[in-house]
């Protein structure tokens, strides 16, 4: 069943690394993932996301303008499409889609029943929600705060003890 989940945190949360590796467990079960951030995120790479310890995988982006109803829509297999269907949606930098991207990714969530996962963070540096953010809050079936926090050793490496 379909549902639209929002996972947010404050900064350096591991937020895509979580998004990646929940992608991979789709793709490790020979599901199909579709992957989407910010065109305006440019820190991986354009139509890129990327943790800090190293993990990434291409995406597909948006921008302001940007219907993501139509773009899944087409993007997504219908009976007699000659593409696969994906079976999870995959948002990074949540927190730049308009309310009315919101919207339109829950839209597509109830008329398509694919899940849809979104990764941002709730608020800016003036304590202040994002408009995305805000709107996710309020429409998202599930919220949940990422609380992992990654450490880094001297040498910049992600510390694992």
């Amino acid at each position: 069943m379909g549902k639209l989940y929002f996972h947010y945190s404050t900064m350096n949360a591991g937020k895509s690394t979580m998004l990646l590796q929940a992608a991979y467990n789709y793709l490790e079960r020979g599901m199909l993932v579709y992957l989407l951030t910010a065109k305006l995120d440019q820190r991986a790479g354009d139509a890129k996301i990327a943790s800090r310890i190293g993990l990434s995988m291409d995406a597909q982006t948006f921008e302001a303008e940007t219907n993501i109803y139509d773009q899944l829509s087409e993007a997504y297999s219908k009976d007699g499409d000659d593409k696969a269907p994906f079976a999870c949606v995959f948002v990074d930098e949540a927190q730049f889609l308009s309310k009315e991207q919101v919207w339109q990714l829950a839209r597509f969530v109830d008329e398509y029943n694919v899940p849809v996962m979104c990764y941002g963070l709730r608020v800016d540096f003036r304590g202040e929600l994002f408009p995305g953010s805000s709107t996710l809050l309020a429409l998202a079936d599930e919220l949940r705060e990422a609380t992992m926090v990654v450490r880094r050793a001297e040498d910049g490496t992600a510390a694992k003890e």
